[in-house]
């Protein structure tokens, strides 16, 4: 399969490319802000398979053009993705009335435009049968425990959450299925920036394979879906 995944310098999405890569059979863009981070990427994943293809771009999927990333995927992925992993994200965390309004606008940018600008500039990519993975949170999942200091964050991640269900509607003749993993605790950066101290059950590893066997075979059991990936929450 062809794969796109942002946010894949780190955390999970780091984890979920080095599965994918690991099989042998798929093709990944792996898109991330930070060079470094993604040349650590494409070092370890060349130890691990050396036949591995792997195309680490730094791209910020706010504010870069798309225009590039299209060319790219029209001459080394024959124009088509399979699979495309919305994993990008940033977290503030800070009590509510400390927020300023520019941290609800960069949670808003990060953790859900810029998603709605990369399903929209390479949806047209997509072929039937083909599968949009945006990575929630537990934080914006209706009904869940909420923890103070998390509540821009968490809001972003509730509007990530509709989008899901929007566009699993609206992409329903064009065959592409659309879902999303409202994770909770995996060890990453974020978690400890989230909830210092603490030291979850899961793995980063462990949740980047779950990560990565549900984007390869989810949408033939699932569409438009929010669903809890949480053994502890945080």
């Amino acid at each position: 399969m062809n794969i796109v995944i942002t946010g894949a310098s780190s955390g999970v999405g780091f984890e979920a490319v080095i599965e994918l890569i690991l099989s042998g059979r798929h093709k990944v863009i792996a898109l991330a802000r930070s060079q470094d981070k993604l040349e650590r990427l494409a070092e370890i994943c060349a130890g691990l398979n050396p036949d591995g293809v792997l195309y680490p771009i730094a791209f910020d999927i706010v504010h870069d053009d798309y225009d590039g990333l299209q060319q790219f995927i029209t001459g080394n992925f024959d124009g088509q993705i399979d699979v495309l992993i919305n994993n990008a994200g940033v977290l503030i965390n800070k009590p509510f009335n400390e927020l300023l309004e520019a941290d609800f606008v960069e949670m808003l940018q990060s953790n859900f435009i810029g998603h709605v600008r990369i399903i929209q500039s390479l949806q047209k990519f997509m072929p039937p049968d083909s599968h949009i993975v945006n990575i929630g949170s537990m934080g914006g999942y209706q009904g869940s425990a909420k923890f103070p200091g998390l509540a821009a964050y968490s809001a972003s991640k509730a509007a990530l959450h509709t989008l899901t269900e929007c566009l699993a509607q609206e992409f329903t003749e064009l065959g592409i299925k659309v879902n999303c993993l409202a994770l909770g605790s995996a060890q990453t950066e974020m978690l400890d920036k989230a909830f210092p101290g603490y030291q979850s059950p899961v793995m980063a590893f462990e949740m980047g394979k779950y990560i990565a066997d549900f984007a390869l075979t989810g949408h033939k059991f699932y569409n438009g879906k929010i669903l809890p990936v949480a053994a502890t929450t945080p």
